[in-house]
């Protein structure tokens, strides 16, 4: 599990990995759990959890990218 300060670090195209990573993990969660080989489902609700803190923190960048840009037009 990373901290938001951890994920604020990355740059975009280390957090999209991550996301894709993420969302991977969570698909085979989610497989393992349908074939009954999943020992502690628990790890599911997390992945879920990591994922959204990482989807969050790019929006949030998305934002501030966005916010930037105009800012850059009334100077």
């Amino acid at each position: 599990m990373m901290h938001p300060e951890e994920i604020r670090a990355m740059n975009a195209a280390g957090l999209k990995d991550t996301i894709e990573v993420a969302r991977k993990e969570i698909f085979n969660l989610r497989f393992r759990k349908a074939t009954g080989q999943l020992a502690d489902a628990s790890r599911i609700r997390a992945a879920r959890r990591s994922l959204a803190r990482l989807l969050t923190v790019q929006r949030e960048q998305q934002i501030w990218a966005a916010y930037e840009a105009t800012m850059e037009g009334e100077v």
